[in-house]
């Protein structure tokens, strides 16, 4: 198993990984492709699991904004992540985490930030981030579901505000088919 990054060539089998892995819907495939073609798309930030050469799991992060009353401050979000149903509970999803958290960290940014399952996601050290300090609003969802993780010591200390997801997540055009 190799986590490495993904290449044009991955792009068709990433779309097919998201349909598959979300029981045969299109949405999270969709919002991968949209954010491909955004401004928000960190290339280094969406990673493959290549099991001999077939793609079996994928993560992205990408870009977004905290924003409050000074300003505004560039932090990354973690959306999707994906395994293929008969690769799932075998550590490929943890593994993708891993990664894309180092590499999150290897280029600068202090905090990621995601919509998800909250016995899930806090051994990667995520926690609910309302607690400090930070709001969502784009999204209605319990406070034990949004969650940050920081990167950087300190960072949460001096980061409070609105999470702004950006507009990617919230279109309805695909580019690839």
């Amino acid at each position: 198993m190799q986590i490495r990054t993904e290449t044009k060539n991955d792009y068709k089998h990433v779309f097919n990984l998201n349909y598959t892995a979300f029981g045969n819907r299109d949405d999270e495939a969709k919002l991968v492709e949209r954010i491909r073609f955004s401004d928000g798309f960190i290339p280094e930030l969406s990673i493959v699991a290549d099991d001999q050469g077939e793609i079996v799991g994928h993560l992205l992060l990408s870009k977004a904004k905290i924003i409050n009353e000074n300003g505004e401050k560039e932090v990354v979000v973690l959306a999707p992540v994906a395994v293929l149903p008969e690769f799932q509970k075998k550590g490929i999803g943890i593994k993708l985490i891993e990664e894309g958290l180092k590499r999150a960290k290897d280029l600068g940014y202090g905090l990621v930030l995601l919509i998800g399952h909250p016995t899930y996601y806090p051994k990667f050290g995520f926690q609910p981030a309302r607690a400090h300090g930070l709001e969502l609003t784009q999204y209605q969802v319990p406070d034990d579901v949004f969650m940050v993780c920081e990167l950087k010591d300190r960072e949460l200390e001096n980061t409070v505000g609105e999470l702004h997801y950006p507009k990617a997540f919230f279109g309805a055009t695909s580019q690839i088919n």
